[in-house]
């Protein structure tokens, strides 16, 4: 193995394997080392989001809808269902396969790309030198002209909810649950919860959500929120506010968790527990410390707005940085690093990161939302269309929720767009690309959209903004 390389990049998940693609495309000998390893020992690229987060929960989202709409919607379609069974030793499998094939897939594109793919532990040292330790193997050294960090997040364990094996889990736990619980307690009403909570509810566990904040997913605009929290309680969701827990005992029968809010102190009893607060940075063992990196209080690497560290030619993205923790925002951050790295121009534009909730609905979300224009006192206007008055939406039987836009009351741009509907995460897409380029809402309103389309409802979402609504009675 070449033990000289342009870029060594410590971390193989969406951050980390983007970065390496990007740098070999651009000309640099590049190295990617990655230290995760499966359940079952084997070692896989991908980080958290292929292996244990994103795509595992929308395989597990997607058959779980699938049995739900069988279950409760396809009489209404005329199509009928006797003896209707859940195999879930097979949804698990196909979970599986799908994560199996695209971990394979990144092994692949880094053989096509000329990227030195290493399974194993990264350390930086002084003076850009890393310390590669192979799985079961002796260490080596390797250097580097840059370096970059990308080692991304771990779940936060609960001093009071402490994970045990089967009965109090993380989020990577919960998608190897071997069968449905009866009764489901989560910890947090965030994208993890909503997410793997609704998974359960619909294949049968009688889910109780505990967030410890007053306020339905505070970082989300309050409307949608809104409408949001009462599709869920519409699907049995028990989402219980201001609900701070405060210990956890681990019995013969499941979990018995306590937990205190406006009326008192409560207690429940759930067969599992989901621990779902949040991540933190993962940094563990990989900084000298004389490499030269510094790590703020809350844990994450220091960087500047484009990614430097404070080492010279060290840099850091994705999860173990600042910004929201969301896989494609650190792959771009990857492919604008290693452009920079390449003498090219290159930034990334933080203002327009959409953000995604894969429940049914899903939620979707780019740019400011009216809160947070009211607290700046931003000059704006808002337009919304409701799902019930398309006919797309109507067809699929899926017409709850709506598009909301914000716009400058002065200049017509967008400054937000928010979806609570179906695949709210696709049209997301349309926002954010005029968003990029400045769009006003007349832009958009004079863009064709096709008929009859989902993508139909952010158009009438557009002109609803100036009052010129078609197909809604504007107010």
């Amino acid at each position: 193995m070449d033990k000289k390389f342009d870029v060594v990049v410590i971390g193989g998940g969406p951050a980390g394997y983007v970065a390496a693609i990007r740098a070999a495309q651009n000309g640099l000998n590049t190295a990617c080392i990655d230290a995760w390893l499966n359940r079952d020992g084997k070692a896989a690229f991908g980080g958290t989001c292929l292996n244990a987060g994103c795509i595992p929960s929308k395989a597990l989202l997607e058959s779980s809808e699938l049995y739900h709409r069988a279950k409760e919607e396809f009489s209404g379609h005329g199509i009928g269902i006797e003896n209707l069974s859940l195999d879930l030793d097979a949804m698990q499998a196909r979970k599986a396969g799908i994560t199996s094939q695209l971990s394979g897939g990144i092994e692949a594109l880094f053989k096509a790309n000329k990227v030195t793919g290493l399974f194993g532990q990264g350390h930086l040292l002084p003076d850009n030198k890393v310390r590669y330790t192979p799985h079961g193997g002796e260490p080596e050294l390797l250097e580097a002209e840059h370096v970059i960090l990308a080692t991304g997040s771990s779940p936060i364990e609960l001093p009071m909810v402490p994970f045990a094996e089967g009965r109090v889990v993380d989020s990577w736990g919960a998608l190897d649950f071997t069968a449905v619980p009866k009764r489901l307690g989560v910890i947090g009403a965030g994208v993890i919860g909503l997410e793997l909570g609704s998974v359960w509810g619909r294949l049968g566990a009688d889910v109780t959500v505990l967030e410890a904040m007053d306020d339905f997913l505070y970082m989300a605009d309050t409307q949608v929120a809104r409408e949001a929290l009462r599709q869920f309680k519409k699907q049995g969701l028990d989402i219980r506010l201001g609900a701070k827990v405060s210990a956890s005992e681990v019995t013969a029968d499941g979990v018995q968790l306590s937990y205190d809010d406006q009326q008192g102190g409560h207690e429940i009893q759930v067969d599992q527990v989901i621990v779902a607060v949040g991540r933190r940075p993962y940094t563990a063992e990989l900084l000298d410390p004389l490499a030269g990196v510094d790590v703020d209080e809350r844990g994450f690497i220091a960087v500047d707005d484009v990614c430097r560290t404070t080492a010279l030619n060290v840099w850091a993205i994705g999860d173990c940085v600042r910004g929201p923790m969301l896989a494609h925002k650190g792959s771009e951050e990857g492919v604008v690093v290693a452009d920079l790295i390449a003498g090219k121009i290159a930034e990334m534009n933080y203002d327009v990161i959409p953000s995604v909730i894969y429940t049914a609905p899903e939620i979707a979300w780019v740019g400011q939302n009216e809160q947070e224009l009211q607290a700046a006192g931003v000059n704006y206007k808002s337009g919304a269309f409701s799902f019930a008055a398309s006919g797309r939406a109507k067809a699929m039987d899926h017409d709850a929720g709506m598009v909301k836009m914000l716009a400058d009351a002065d200049t017509d741009r967008v400054l937000g767009v928010h979806i609570v509907g179906p695949l709210a995460g696709e049209l997301i897409g349309e926002a954010v690309v005029a968003m990029e380029f400045q769009a006003s809402t007349e832009d958009l309103q004079r863009t064709i959209h096709a008929h009859p389309t989902l993508t139909e409802a952010v158009h009438e979402a557009a002109l609803a903004v100036d009052g010129r609504a078609v197909h809604a009675i504007n107010r």
